[in-house]
């Protein structure tokens, strides 16, 4: 198994440990604290949800330092966004999901402006990823460009540059054009096999004379991430509603993929579920619908996913098993059902599903995608399944979860921990 990690950049490392230098001054703690009792009132979250809120609220708002920290289209950085706590430099570093986010995706951003010039520069993974994008946004997540990983070109050896400015491509092989709406890029791998793939190598490089300012200075920073800090709480709120504003374990409702800051080329299934005891199971049978990648993630209604590393707090169709005839059985459940296909809640009767279904054959789903469920008594299980619904002992279920904890840790490695 291949531990390197191309998120672990000495550029990532700096932004790090100076977002957790903004993290703790006095006047950033202070906001959070009002964050956190608006939050509160806000969500008027039920015992189970309360449960976590503190967990995550701290990923939710380092989250949203991190970002606003890379907000500078004249000193711009790649940075991966949403991460999941690790150590630095002795130092313990916040996770920094938000956003309802995909366990399987390294988001990373690059703040840009229509009146510059960039050039990104970067190495393709040695196993193309299933999919990759980037995509440029709007100040309010609107796609604006877009640029597929699949028709990048690249040398022999992997390495490609992407031209970033307002002028015709002309004979360069990858660009996107800007705009005065060009805001920031929002580039997505994911890594679909989490032992074997690895997200692409990047870096940035402005292109002109000097800047015409220096950098912010840490009053100007303290402002922006006293504005994120709320937008990530609100934001996270008001995406939150169109699952929880819904009937309970019914999944019908579509994403706007291109107003609501979601990505293109996807279709996001989203609801809520909130089983009734432990020994009830919410059964979600999944038709692909030519779909070359999904995934059946569990987020709280603060925007973050639960465990997913030691517990199978989310499911992608590489770790999941198929039934017989292509499609996917999925069961949520408090108690171990004994699937192979579990989606473990963290030991919470309530939550989020987002469900995800991208890189179709032929560019368009097919008419059966889609997803049926149904709470079913654990003890009826059996009868109710595909006959073929792939099964799991203990010791096999132990087998499972250690290789997926293996198959994460290089995500999480630094140089500087070896």
């Amino acid at each position: 198994m291949r531990c390197f990690n191309p998120v672990d950049t000495a550029v990532q490392r700096e932004h790090e440990m100076l977002a957790l230098y903004y993290f703790h001054l006095p006047e950033v703690v202070a906001e959070k604290e009002r964050v956190r009792a608006m939050w509160l009132d806000l969500a008027a979250p039920g015992a189970a949800m309360h449960s976590c809120f503190d967990r995550a609220f701290e990923e939710v708002m380092f989250g949203a330092v991190i970002w606003a920290l890379n907000q500078d289209p004249l000193y711009p950085k790649v940075v991966t966004i949403t991460r999941l706590p690790h150590r630095l430099r002795g130092r313990d570093i916040p996770g920094s999901r938000w956003g309802i986010d995909n366990p399987d995706s390294i988001y990373r951003v690059i703040p840009v402006s229509g009146e510059e010039r960039y050039v990104i520069r970067g190495r393709v993974a040695e196993r193309r990823l299933v999919e990759n994008y980037f995509t440029l946004w709007s100040p309010t997540m609107q796609t604006v460009g877009l640029l597929d990983g699949k028709d990048l070109v690249v040398d022999s050896e992997g390495y490609f540059e992407i031209y970033v400015d307002s002028d015709p491509q002309g004979s360069r092989a990858n660009h996107v054009r800007t705009g005065p709406e060009a805001h920031e890029f929002y580039i997505r791998d994911v890594i679909f096999d989490w032992a074997e793939d690895r997200a692409n190598e990047l870096s940035v490089e402005r292109i002109g004379g000097p800047p015409s300012r220096p950098p912010r200075s840490e009053a100007e920073n303290v402002a922006l991430i006293r504005d994120y800090l709320n937008k990530w709480a609100l934001n996270t709120t008001r995406w939150n509603a169109q699952a929880m504003d819904r009937t309970p374990n019914e999944f019908s409702y579509t994403i706007d993929r291109d107003s609501d800051g979601a990505l293109r080329n996807q279709i996001y299934i989203m609801g809520n579920f909130a089983l009734p005891d432990s020994d009830t199971a919410l059964v979600l049978d999944v038709n692909m619908g030519g779909a070359g990648y999904f995934i059946a993630p569990i987020t709280n209604v603060w925007g973050t996913s639960n465990e997913i590393v030691e517990r199978t707090g989310c499911l992608n169709s590489h770790q999941a098993m198929p039934n017989g005839d292509g499609t996917y059985t999925f069961v949520l459940s408090l108690r171990d059902p004994g699937l192979h296909n579990w989606l473990d809640p963290d030991d919470l009767a309530e939550g989020i599903l987002t469900l995800r279904w991208a890189e179709f054959a032929g560019g368009r789903p097919g008419g059966d995608l889609g997803v049926r469920s149904r709470l079913v008594p654990l003890g009826q299980l059996a009868q109710t399944l595909p006959a073929d619904t792939p099964l799991v002992d203990p010791a096999g279920r132990r087998r499972q979860l250690s290789a997926r904890g293996a198959s994460y840790a290089w995500r999480l490695a630094s140089v500087e921990e070896a």
